[in-house]
């Protein structure tokens, strides 16, 4: 993996600098496992629309992936890598020696023609999924689940991981990639090894047309509309808008939005680390 620079024959090359596709083994997805995707533009069942600045973007085939690894026991071969335009991390094609295909995300260091599998007793080798128990202490993992069985639910986007840090009875506790550190049960699976793709973050579009490709339309400034539209708005010449706040009223800084009696509360013991500017 690495970034391409593209030579500035353009204006919209310039800046764009691109994941390299050296590491991609396919280029087109497996039938049985693609399923057309529709899109909603920020509308709901009556057509109205409820989220602001979505649309367009470029027509996209989704890709099921096993996020549960319910095959325990069997083992599978890595058939290739491949790009998932609805995901920031690449994927990759299982073959298992049932005859059965499956994609999962594709973690750092998976090659093509390695071996991998699930279930309590897998090795806690890259790209083997097990429950937590079995994972040793200190170890990266990713696609965490929740609740057993629910199928992976944390650390999934390119180059996340979390460390397991810790044992408390049931449960074992998990630094995540945004510093906090929390409980979760220990019967819980989760993926060996950190999502791959992880120079996706120093990825540039270059130009604006590439933010359309992707389904998301311009968004315009609080303080650029007229105080009907924005409490930011309104003002003579460039008036600063006041405390930021969103169009609903809602501080944007500094206001803590989470319920103060949610029932996970209980199991976070660190909160993560304010990110200064």
């Amino acid at each position: 993996m690495g970034i391409r620079k593209l030579k500035p024959a353009t204006p919209g090359q310039r800046h764009k600098t691109i994941g390299a596709f050296d590491a991609i083994t396919a280029s087109a997805p497996e039938k049985s496992l693609v399923v057309g995707a529709r899109k909603s533009g920020g509308r709901n069942n009556t057509g109205k629309m409820t989220i602001r600045n979505v649309g367009g973007g470029h027509k996209r085939k989704y890709r099921i992936i096993d996020f549960k690894r319910t095959k325990d026991g069997i083992p599978a071969t890595v058939k290739s890598i491949e790009y998932d335009p609805n995901r920031s991390s690449r994927i990759a094609l299982l073959y298992y020696a049932d005859g059965a295909k499956n994609y999962i995300i594709a973690p750092n260091g998976l090659t093509v023609g390695q071996q991998v599998m699930s279930g309590e007793n897998a090795t806690p080798e890259v790209g083997n999924a097990l429950p937590l128990a079995k994972v040793p202490v200190g170890m990266i993992v990713h696609n965490i689940e929740l609740r057993p069985g629910q199928g992976g639910k944390l650390v999934r986007s390119a180059g996340a991981f979390a460390q397991l840090v810790a044992r408390e009875d049931n449960y074992v506790v998990l630094r995540m990639p945004s510093g906090e550190t929390r409980r979760i049960l220990a019967a819980c699976k989760a993926t060996i090894g950190s999502v791959g793709n992880s120079d996706h973050a120093l990825e540039r579009s270059g130009k604006a047309g590439r933010t359309r490709w992707l389904g998301r339309r311009p968004r315009v400034r609080g303080v650029a509309m007229n105080p009907v539209d924005h409490p930011m708005g309104g003002g003579e010449g460039r008036a600063s808008g006041g405390h930021p706040r969103s169009r609903t009223g809602l501080y944007s800084k500094g206001l803590k939005t989470r319920a103060p009696k949610k029932h996970s509360s209980k199991y976070i013991i660190e909160r993560a680390a304010k990110r200064k500017k």
